[in-house]
């Protein structure tokens, strides 16, 4: 009886040894989530979320610049190392307490439950997901999945598509070596 209860205990105590070692869901992307990132996270706390990291602002002149066309704010999540992990859009420009629109995924650690980083194939994305529909661009096909509210662009060069038009792509037409050129989750 003792012995039991003895490695039940070794049994429970390594359990948690695993898990309290794993990246805490610094690198899982699901629906409305990417690492620590939620809908509800702001632009101020992107400080403390990074803390280890560095972050760089490339601001936009918002609504006091004369440029009617303007880029939105990014902010781009680098490792210490140097390492481009996310770049991140906030809803509103110039706005501290604004919350994310969308954040493009750099770094093949940040994966799916189904495993899908910026590194799968166009058959591992096909397996693991419901394509719900692909917009064709000049340069790329966008792959639209609802279930992850994300998008992945594929380069036409990636198809064998080497003219320049907006031509109807269909998924029978994308290789299944095809890789992603962009993975961007939406917060909308």
């Amino acid at each position: 009886m003792i012995k039991k209860n003895i490695l039940s205990i070794v049994i429970i105590a390594c359990a948690f040894l695993i898990v309290s070692c794993g990246d805490g869901g610094k690198f899982k992307i699901e629906k409305g989530k990417v690492g620590h990132l939620t809908t509800k996270t702001t632009v101020q706390e992107l400080a403390d979320i990074f803390k280890k990291d560095s972050i760089i602002k490339n601001l936009s002149e918002g609504a006091l610049g004369d440029n009617y066309f303007q880029d939105d704010d990014e902010y781009l999540v680098f490792e210490k190392g140097g390492k481009h992990l996310l770049t991140i859009i906030p809803k509103d420009q110039l706005d501290s307490v604004s919350t994310i629109k969308s954040i493009e995924i750099h770094d093949a650690r940040f994966k799916t439950a189904t495993a899908i980083s910026i590194n799968s194939s166009f058959s591992q994305i096909n397996v693991n997901n419901n394509i719900n529909r692909i917009e064709s661009t000049f340069s790329t096909a966008t792959l639209f999945i609802d279930d992850l509210n994300a998008t992945i662009a594929i380069d036409k060069e990636e198809l064998g598509l080497k003219d320049f038009t907006t031509q109807k792509v269909t998924l029978e037409q994308i290789p299944d070596l095809a890789k992603m050129k962009s993975f961007i989750v939406w917060f909308n």
